[in-house]
């Protein structure tokens, strides 16, 4: 599995022009899934995002998790994140997972976080999204389970 999380102020997710998840403050989390992929994948990143330091403390040092900041979570499935686009001009989608056990993964990863104590809003999996973000920092990270 593979992830890109923003540390965010606020955050929206629409389809077809109605909001389907919001947050205030916490982390916007672009989840994409691959053939290979588990639960075990799942699990990783879950705890992985739930305990990561990327808050300010009260020092000004990123010593807080999005648990200890009070912040939620926006989930919104991505399955372009495993486009590949070596050749060509035309991403090759071939290393994204096929939709159903996408979904059930996705949806897993989404209660293991909830599971974890937080918020969570998600998208609406597969649709075409329009996701807006104040990106704060900004602080943009790629987690990826597979990654060595």
């Amino acid at each position: 599995m593979r992830i890109v999380l923003q540390r965010s102020k606020k955050a929206s997710v629409e389809v077809e022009g109605a909001v389907v998840g919001a947050i205030d403050s916490g982390l916007v989390l672009l989840v994409g899934v691959t053939h290979e992929d588990t639960e075990a994948d799942a699990k990783w990143l879950a705890d992985k995002v739930a305990g990561l330091r990327i808050f300010e403390d009260e020092s000004g040092k990123m010593n807080l998790s999005v648990q200890e900041a009070g912040g939620d979570i926006l989930s919104v499935s991505q399955f372009t994140l495993y486009g590949d686009c070596r050749k060509g001009r035309r991403p090759n989608f071939m290393a994204a997972a096929r939709p159903e056990p996408a979904e059930a993964l996705y949806n897993r990863f989404n209660e293991l976080l909830r599971e974890a104590g937080l918020r969570v809003e998600t998208g609406v999996f597969g649709a075409m999204m329009d996701v807006s973000l104040v990106n704060w920092g900004p602080v943009t990270l790629v987690l990826d389970s597979r990654a060595e």
